[in-house]
């Protein structure tokens, strides 16, 4: 059991998910700290020097204020303002991803629109350079119309 469970989580698929794993959370809080430190300040002035971090709605009795000193109270609160802050996280984490995938789109599209630069022998079938008129392998004599284009293995 031992071996077989070596065999399975030194696969690369596996390997390859537990780095994404750990680069994802690591651009997680790249984006947070983008979002917490960068953007929301700017924001939080246009609208009045508003910290979206500190408004709640206190559900219970008392006055605090801010949110850690309600926390702190042990106070029942509705965290509105962490709310806006994570869905403003999630919207530029799926904003960036929709761009990479988006130009790793481009960038596929691009490979598949390439010219074939081989052909292959109707007679032996191997592979040869475009622009041969002759085989390399059967020393057959080639037209256009006998020989297979093949995409360029690149």
């Amino acid at each position: 059991m031992w071996n077989e469970f070596k065999t399975f989580i030194m696969r690369g698929n596996v390997m390859d998910l537990a780095i994404g794993v750990i680069i994802g959370a690591a651009f997680g809080k790249i984006v947070t700290s983008l979002v917490e430190d960068v953007i929301m300040p700017p924001i939080g002035l246009l609208l009045g020097k508003v910290d979206f971090s500190n408004l709640y709605i206190n559900l219970g009795k008392g006055d605090y204020s801010s949110l850690g000193e309600a926390q702190k109270a042990g106070a029942a609160t509705l965290n509105y303002g962490l709310f806006i802050n994570t869905l403003i996280n999630f919207l530029i984490i799926a904003l960036v991803i929709f761009l990479v995938v988006k130009q790793i789109n481009r960038l596929k599209k691009k490979e598949e629109v390439k010219e074939p630069d081989t052909k292959e022998c109707k007679y032996c079938l191997s592979t040869i350079p475009l622009r041969a008129i002759k085989c390399q392998n059967c020393t057959a004599d080639l037209n256009d119309d006998e020989v297979v284009r093949q995409p360029s293995a690149e």
